[in-house]
């Protein structure tokens, strides 16, 4: 009995199986299209024309298009974390200008909601950067706050590369070809002496404008844990706030009964 078709192709199919459709073959597939064309480029369908499947075959592995959000924010976040080596300012910054770099490879990032189920490795990179300022001796929920404050710049420094992506897909000009034209506006900035003065002296020639602002962020982090170390008898264990101290008797370790409470249950439940 003969053999129709391609003799070889059929070798394939027999011995290799027919290729199918993974789990990360889509999420990767989804990675590749949010990273050329944005969040609002990204649909169901776009994936599977990326992978030569239909649109049904993806819903076969995930649910829908926020799942699959979800699963590629997570995807992303698989590289392994900086070394927490050195002191804690050496530690959080290498872990924020790691997610710095992160976002510059998927500025997307950058674009998904807040109320997002965050998966095992974004918990990790929470955990990694919690670890570093529990470190320092901060009151709990200033070591909340600490992480929140750097996680918030990059996010902010985040969006504006999303908004130059999304003006360069639109326009297909870039931020510094769109500056570079405006002459026109150049021509005028005598009638502001500071302005102008500042401009000629190279003051908006900025190399690295993200260093600079985690630096002074990591200023008043370190300000903060001096001054905590300076009045460490006089500050809520648990919020930082100020404590007062009784004439005599027992020093108190917290501001309020509330806190108190808080502190009794977290150890209860560690």
């Amino acid at each position: 009995m003969g053999t129709a078709g391609d003799p070889d192709r059929s070798v394939e199919l027999l011995w290799d199986g027919r290729p199918g459709l993974s789990l990360r073959a889509v999420v990767g597939a989804a990675v590749e299209v949010a990273d050329a064309e944005g969040l609002a480029g990204l649909s169901m369908r776009k994936v599977a024309e990326r992978l030569g499947f239909t649109t049904m075959a993806l819903y076969r592995h995930v649910p829908g298009r926020d799942h699959l959000v979800d699963l590629m924010c997570d995807a992303v976040l698989g590289d392994p974390l900086p070394s927490a080596g050195g002191g804690w300012r050496t530690a959080l910054e290498a872990f924020v200008r790691h997610a710095w770099e992160l976002r510059k490879r998927h500025p997307w990032l950058a674009e998904v909601p807040g109320r997002h189920v965050p998966g095992p490795n974004a918990l990790a990179h929470y955990e990694h950067a919690l670890g570093i300022v529990a470190g320092t001796g901060l009151a709990p929920a200033e070591v909340v706050a600490a992480v929140g404050l750097v996680a918030r710049f990059v996010d902010a420094e985040a969006s504006a590369l999303v908004e130059a992506a999304r003006a360069e897909r639109g326009t297909g000009v870039s931020d510094e070809q769109w500056w570079g034209a405006r002459d026109a506006l150049f021509a005028r900035f005598d009638r502001y002496p500071t302005l102008t003065s500042l401009w000629e002296a190279g003051g908006f020639d900025q190399p690295d404008p993200f260093g600079f602002g985690l630096a002074r962020l990591l200023d008043g982090i370190e300000l903060l844990i001096r001054q905590r170390d300076e009045k460490r008898d006089d500050t809520c264990r648990v919020c930082g706030g100020p404590v007062v101290q009784p004439a005599s008797g027992r020093p108190r370790a917290y501001c309020s009964r509330g806190c108190q409470q808080r502190a009794y249950r977290s150890r209860r439940s560690s």
